[in-house]
């Protein structure tokens, strides 16, 4: 009698520990999301953005390093000029980032 009883309380157990399982990997889940799923989509979102809202004279960044301004923009390309004269076309998504432009009371 008292085997039975402990069988019945073991496999109790068990269906717990499986549940406790089951619960501590879906926390495990949405703590992922929260602290790199969420942040990651949020600056891809940022990203598209900025290169969405490129504008003739702006000042900008490519993602090999590549410093220039905006001097035309289409669909999928964008024209920089990276020094006197010399303008090259790159696909917009290269672009990471945007200068800030410089006010007068700056270049003082």
């Amino acid at each position: 009698m008292n085997s039975i009883i402990l069988a019945q309380a073991a496999q109790q157990s068990a269906g717990a520990e499986g549940l406790n399982m089951l619960i501590t990997f879906g926390l495990i889940i949405v703590i992922f999301y929260f602290i790199i799923i969420r942040p990651q989509r949020k600056q891809q979102k940022e990203l598209k953005e900025r290169q969405d809202s490129l504008r003739i004279g702006d000042d900008v960044i490519t993602n090999s390093g590549i410093y220039g301004t905006v001097r035309a923009v289409k669909d999928d390309t964008v024209r920089l000029e990276i020094a006197s004269g010399t303008i090259i076309t790159i696909a917009k998504s290269c672009i990471v980032q945007t200068q800030p432009k410089e006010t007068p009371a700056e270049s003082k």
